[in-house]
């Protein structure tokens, strides 16, 4: 990584709990000026926690956070914008009304709304209160309330929920053109079709970071992909503890490229007639293996940013 690009947020051993539930055990993050960083992990993983410390909403048991050299997260907020989902939008006002009190409440607040609203189609329901809305249409309302403020450092908080697929693209091409003006993204999610616009990915598991790196290096570490169509998934003694099953197509991850033989040899014996091939890793490959099945992650590659095991 070049020396020249600038650390805008750096985490180091951010521990929270609530009562005797352990949300974060030891983070360590660096995000870095006019990156697409994606967050990633299952439901319940501390993805949201983790977004409420490194933007102040939530204090840290312990740890350290930083922003733009040297600035505590209160006192960096005129210098970040912030969508934490379904905690926004007043459901009593309309959506244009919320618009106008949000864009007043930061220094940094603008109309460029106006351009937001229109390409989320969310224009014709400005003046319904919130409350009429469906959680799509609240969170069009959140992605425009949060991109409007001008900032160089946005966190966008599982902002692709229940969105439809032609929003998703739609947000992903916002998102590249806040980033082509040299905005610094921090996007949370658990559906793999989000790592699509990822510059790093960063998974989080149990509470800590497991794994940080760009996507291609990521990928280098994934193991064989298996994929069998059509018959009963193959023992789970060839390919481990987990596998993944979508209609009539099942994937797991092989030890190595022999296994496909084994794994041949066992359906044979069923009777099936079955597709059983190695396939090239897909993003939901990506993130099945770092959320569920890698034990032990850890930074990968030579364009992997340092994130080590903040519980060590």
């Amino acid at each position: 990584m070049s020396e020249s690009v600038r650390t805008v947020l750096e985490a180091h051993g951010v521990r929270k709990r609530f009562d005797e539930n352990q949300v974060l055990t030891g983070v360590d993050l660096t995000i870095l000026e006019g990156e697409i960083l994606m967050l990633m992990g299952s439901n319940g993983a501390g993805k949201s926690v983790l977004t409420s410390c490194l933007t102040g909403s939530v204090r840290p048991d312990t740890g350290r956070i930083e922003l733009f050299d040297g600035l505590s997260p209160r006192d960096a907020r005129p210098l970040f914008s912030i969508m934490m989902q379904g905690r926004m939008a007043d459901p009593d006002l309309t959506g244009h009304e919320n618009l106008q009190f949000y864009g007043s409440l930061h220094p940094n607040g603008t109309n460029s709304w106006q351009t937001l609203v229109e390409r989320l189609e969310l224009e014709s329901e400005l003046d319904r209160p919130v409350a009429e809305y469906s959680g799509g249409m609240e969170r069009k309302l959140e992605i425009a309330i949060t991109l409007s403020v001008d900032v160089p450092l946005y966190f966008l908080d599982e902002p692709t929920a229940e969105l439809d697929l032609a929003m998703i693209q739609e947000l992903h091409d916002i998102v590249l053109e806040q980033r082509d003006a040299g905005k610094t993204i921090v996007v949370t999610s658990h559906a793999p079709l989000d790592a699509q616009i990822a510059e790093r990915i960063a998974f989080l598991r149990d509470g800590e970071i497991v794994a940080d790196g760009r996507p291609e290096a990521l990928f280098e570490s994934v193991p064989p992909v298996l994929r069998v169509r059509g018959a009963v998934p193959p023992a789970t003694s060839v390919v481990g503890e987990r596998l993944f099953q979508r209609g009539d197509e099942v994937r797991g991850f092989l030890p190595d490229e022999d296994a496909l033989g084994r794994v041949r040899d066992q359906v044979d014996e069923r009777g099936n007639d079955v597709l059983v091939e190695i396939d090239r890793p897909s993003y939901t490959d990506l993130f099945n293996y770092y959320t569920y099945v890698q034990e032990n992650a850890r930074p990968v590659g030579k364009n992997a940013v340092q994130c080590t095991d903040g519980g060590q």
